[in-house]
């Protein structure tokens, strides 16, 4: 029986990926900033979002190539104006502050040069509390090494990976106010940029109190952020799963797969309609 539930899963996900892909031959995909999601990195999990090692450096290693790989706050400058002729920037975000990032994945992203932005849920990372799925939070001593190398760039993913549209406005203040103190007196680093968890932005009020705090706010979207169109407070960002392999991970940084976004969308209103982180 498992084995049939993996089976179909995977049917299904190609199926998804395939439709996305037909999508983006009516549709192509406009000229702009593209921003990609990891979670974990090393295999240890049937997530998803927890990659091979030896793919995730397959793919720093494409985008090392390219010479697209850029900081996040390059490309919110690029997106600032018009289009120009050069190469449009794909940033490289991971989400939550699981210790494999410090393990597995900075090491590929220094080989390869890559910078990153590292979302922090920082309550996991003070109270040495597991993420879910056995996930082992980063050590803020792992942090302060990774500044080291000049390529990471700390932001904030609330303290403890709230839904922001399900608190009220002073949770809200606390859940932002606490992880920029913590990322501040840890690190000695100013946490500029946000990331909304489950990539559901929150109510009017939680959106403003955002605004009050960081230069930019991550959400959805797995399409590009366009050049003089974007909203920082609204950046689309694109997963990367297991599943994309190297195909349709090419295909997300050309800024493709919107269609897979969609079904995303629909399903995950579903999915966290009664969660609270």
């Amino acid at each position: 029986m498992v084995g049939l539930r993996t089976s179909l899963r995977q049917f299904a996900q190609r199926a998804v990926k395939a439709s996305a892909h037909g999508f983006d031959q009516i549709m192509p995909p406009q000229r702009g900033a593209v921003v990609l999601i990891y979670h974990r990195i090393g295999r240890t999990s049937e997530l998803e979002v927890d990659l091979p090692d030896a793919l995730f450096d397959e793919q720093m290693a494409m985008l090392a190539d390219t010479r697209r790989a850029a900081t996040l706050d390059a490309a919110l400058a690029a997106v600032a104006g018009a289009p120009n002729c050069s190469i449009d920037p794909v940033v490289v975000t991971f989400d939550d502050g699981t210790a494999d990032f410090v393990d597995r994945a900075l090491p590929v992203l220094v080989r390869h040069a890559v910078p990153a932005v590292l979302y922090v849920a920082t309550d996991f990372v003070e109270s040495r509390r597991d993420f879910p799925d056995a996930g082992t939070p980063v050590s803020w001593s792992g942090l302060r090494d990774a500044l080291s190398t000049g390529l990471l760039t700390v932001g904030s993913h609330t303290h403890t990976h709230a839904l922001l549209d399900r608190l009220a406005p002073d949770a809200v203040a606390e859940e932002l106010d606490r992880s920029i103190a913590l990322i501040g007196d840890r690190l000695g680093v100013v946490a500029e940029h946000f990331a909304y968890p489950k990539a559901l932005s929150g109510h009017s009020q939680a959106a403003l109190a955002v605004r009050d705090r960081f230069r930019s706010a991550a959400v959805a979207g797995t399409r590009p952020n366009p050049y003089g169109a974007t909203d920082v407070y609204n950046l689309s960002r694109s997963p990367v799963q297991f599943a994309d392999a190297m195909k349709w991970f090419e295909r997300k940084v050309s800024g493709g797969m919107r269609g897979e976004d969609e079904l995303r969308r629909l399903a995950n209103r579903v999915r966290y309609s009664g969660a609270t982180q």
